[in-house]
């Protein structure tokens, strides 16, 4: 069974990455697969909600996460919806499908002594890959961007005379950060060092040392091994440095809709997720500053 029209439609209409687009595709041939195997027909257009919540069950019995099972079920309500908007059914299978029971998983950020001890008392190679190293994860905790946006991050995005960066975010919406004043100086001492590259006229800002666009999995091992140094923390990787960013923030008094616009949410719902840590902080005040609680 081919999936052409829905591909199109996520990749024309909804401006879904490459990633994205193929993780749906995968998803809807697995589950083809499955009524393939288990029903002798493998076209999933007019299926029952019987045969997807089988497909639910032997997910279940296989060993996967229930958060993993949902983002593969929310594949097929994508697809269904989009057969409903074409008219190629009436109403879809999946109409009363309630979602699996996920554990909520605290991300904890990064303590700002954690940041000091990394940008401030680490010591960086003075070459090439030390200094770039320093400005990836300056760039992290300045501007809470995603690997993704810092991979396709262009030197065009830069502009030093607005002291603003612009990036491209999820479905290629675009925001306008800051750019603080040690990005900025850190930036311009890795461009010295990016332009002894044989690296042509490269557009991206971040390059390897052979002069090629970095990749996303380079970028989480340099954030997680530097951060294995200065932190104890169970997951280090570059998204914890963005709910470090906002966490920060919300801790110094920042607005929750600003918070929205530099992290690019397109809903306030998503940047709430952050606030459990910034409460954390609040309680802390609370205990010390309410007479109540004085002894």
């Amino acid at each position: 069974m081919t999936f052409t029209s829905f591909i199109e439609y996520l990749q024309l209409e909804k401006n879904y990455s490459i990633h994205t687009v193929t993780a749906y595709e995968n998803d809807l041939r697995s589950f083809s697969d499955f009524c393939k195997e288990a029903y002798e027909d493998g076209n999933i257009i007019n299926v029952h909600y019987v045969q997807i919540r089988s497909w639910i069950v032997s997910l279940v019995e296989s060993g996967l996460q229930n958060a993993t099972i949902n983002r593969k079920v929310s594949s097929l309500k994508t697809y269904y919806k989009f057969l409903l908007k074409t008219k190629q059914i009436e109403i879809t299978p999946l109409a009363k499908h309630k979602a699996l029971k996920t554990s909520k998983k605290v991300q904890v950020p990064f303590s700002e002594k954690e940041m000091e001890t990394v940008l401030s008392s680490m010591e960086f190679t003075d070459d090439f890959e030390g200094v770039r190293n320093k400005t990836i994860i300056e760039m992290f905790y300045a501007t809470g961007m995603r690997r993704a946006e810092l991979v396709n991050l262009k030197q065009s995005d830069i502009d030093y005379a607005a002291k603003t960066i612009r990036i491209l975010g999820k479905r290629n919406k675009e925001r306008i950060v800051p750019l603080l004043e040690k990005l900025d100086t850190q930036l311009k001492q890795y461009q010295s060092y990016r332009k002894q590259l044989d690296a042509g006229q490269k557009e991206e800002l971040f390059l390897t040392i052979k002069g090629n666009k970095i990749y996303p999995s380079l970028v989480y091992r340099l954030i997680n091994d530097y951060f294995s140094i200065a932190s104890t923390k169970v997951k280090k990787s570059p998204h914890i440095l963005r709910h470090t960013f906002a966490t920060h923030l919300l801790n110094q008094g920042a607005d929750l809709n600003a918070v929205k616009e530099l992290l690019g949410h397109a809903s306030l719902a998503s940047t709430q997720v952050y606030t459990h840590n910034s409460l954390a902080e609040l309680k802390n005040v609370y205990a010390k500053a309410h007479p109540r609680n004085k002894r």
